[in-house]
């Protein structure tokens, strides 16, 4: 071009030196990628990759098992808040099983597969004893043949033996080996979170639920009863299209804020980590003890009428108590974290002791917390127990104790029997619970009772119902007659 200024040398070597700064920035990059077509699979799994970066570096943390759910989080949650995501009611969703341990490590798995078992819970653990209870079994009636959860068996990947408990709508598990190049299993919610509000002062509003995962491995008698882990996260389910309204609004309450208001927030990721959480109540109290859930072995039952002493039905065994103490140091009170559900919080509290977490207020807790994990941080660090809804005494032939086993008394001739009950203390109020409870004393499974009933007027047979037991007076007591079906090990329970 006519009158264009030629580059002088000092020009040529500026640009000279730009284009090797350049080339230099940019090396090394794709030098870890495989060869091949890019595709959405590596868009989530460095998103992915990215979230695990974030996560606290201390081992103490680090789950030997990590499960990512593909779908994106609320950007509406606020920092040490566990993360909300929306998903789509009856859609396919892709959860990755990741196996999270170093390569020098120890190997806890010695036959290679484990079993997970998915639950669609309520995220307020509350709620499992209320009336929301009695909201899933109206479900099961109005939805005849449907299930809560289930397992897209077509898209997932690298599982075996897949199986929905046809009694236990919200329960699927499988089992998968950890050390295959992909395992990922595809899961499906059918139910949607206005199908359960919850009341509140300003009216009903969404439930929210937690998607836990349980593992397990395999035992000496080849049964997968041997705990591992547990992990979960927060999810509310809608409709299609309600699913993206929801996450479009959190987008513009976001926008609207200003940047400080926003460092109060959670940034959005394109999957979701599940976190570390305490196992399933159904296998409520050591590690590498059987679940309910996965042994299908009955005790045996016996009701004492070859023996009546009270050695052949011992009181059920109580998990220790798992107190915080002021000499518990920093590593031990990130391991009461993890079991007490308080694992959102463990970077966090990750240099406190025993010692410093006592020392906190009820207002210290709900400041670093938020006014529900910090009451519930309060309480269990303190150790506040909860009045049962209602107390009733039950008494077997087999509690009863000869009066000459228990003491001796100058007049050895006396045959008095000593009639000793055991105290039930009930939550739900429900015959499930009742049944339950009944079985634990006297030794046998609860699906051995197939009947139970109250003795009424005149001596006649009134069947048990929730509404009945409702109406129990606090602290009635009962004498518990057992009766043993002919053809099976079934029993029929009178309270008399």
């Amino acid at each position: 071009m006519a009158g264009a200024r030629k580059p002088s040398q000092a020009d040529k070597e500026i640009e000279s030196g730009l284009v090797r700064d350049f080339e230099a920035a940019l090396s090394g990059i794709g030098q870890e990628l495989e060869p091949g077509p890019f595709s959405t699979n590596d868009v989530v799994a460095l998103s992915m990759l990215k979230q695990e970066s974030e996560l606290p570096p201390d081992d103490a943390n680090k789950m030997p098992f990590q499960y990512v759910l593909c779908a994106a989080t609320s950007p509406a949650v606020k920092l040490h808040d566990e993360t909300l995501t929306y998903l789509k009611q009856g859609q396919s969703y892709e959860i990755r099983m990741l196996d999270n341990r170093k390569g020098g490590e120890p190997a806890e798995i010695s036959g290679g597969l484990v079993k997970s078992m998915f639950r669609l819970l309520f995220h307020d653990r509350g709620l499992q004893y209320s009336e929301q209870q009695q909201q899933l079994e109206s479900w099961r009636w109005n939805r005849p043949g449907d299930r809560i959860l289930d397992i897209d068996l077509a898209m997932s990947v690298g599982i075996t033996d897949p199986w929905a408990n046809p009694t236990q709508l919200n329960t699927v598990e499988f089992l998968w080996d950890p050390a295959a190049k992909s395992t990922s299993v595809f899961i499906q919610v059918h139910c949607n979170s206005t199908e359960f509000p919850v009341k509140q002062p300003g009216g009903e509003k969404e439930v929210a639920f937690r998607l836990q995962i349980d593992t397990f491995k395999e035992n000496k008698n080849g049964e997968y009863t041997e705990y591992l882990n547990s992990g979960s996260c927060q999810i509310k389910v809608f409709k299609s299209d309600e699913a993206d309204e929801k996450q479009k609004i959190d987008w513009e309450k976001m926008e609207k804020k200003s940047p400080s208001e926003k460092e109060e927030y959670q940034p959005s990721h394109e999957t979701t980590l599940f976190t570390e959480c305490a196992p399933w109540v159904e296998m409520p109290y050591a590690n590498n003890s059987p679940s309910p859930g996965f042994n299908s072995s009955h005790s045996s039952f016996s009701t004492g009428e070859e023996n009546g002493s009270p050695n052949h039905h011992p009181e059920p065994s109580l998990p220790v108590e798992d107190k915080l103490l002021p000499t518990t140091s920093p590593q031990e009170a990130q391991q009461w974290l993890q079991r007490n559900r308080f694992s959102a919080f463990s970077r966090l509290l990750r240099n406190f002791s025993g010692s410093d977490l006592l020392k906190l207020t009820k207002h210290d807790f709900i400041q670093i917390c938020g006014p529900a994990d910090g009451i519930r941080f309060f309480n269990t660090i303190k150790g506040r127990l909860v009045r049962p809804r209602l107390t009733i005494y039950l008494c077997h032939k087999s509690f009863q104790l000869n009066e000459q086993q228990q003491q001796e008394k100058e007049n050895g001739e006396s045959n008095a029997v000593l009639s000793v009950y055991r105290a039930v203390y009930l939550e739900e109020l429900t015959t499930v619970e009742l049944t339950e409870k009944i079985a634990q004393l006297l030794g046998m499974s609860p699906s051995q009772i197939t009947e139970m009933y109250r003795l009424g007027p005149k001596g006649i047979h009134v069947l048990v119902s929730n509404q009945m037991i409702r109406n129990f007076e606090e602290e009635a007591y009962f004498l518990l007659n057992t009766t043993k079906a002919e053809t099976n090990d079934n029993y029929c329970i009178i309270l008399e």
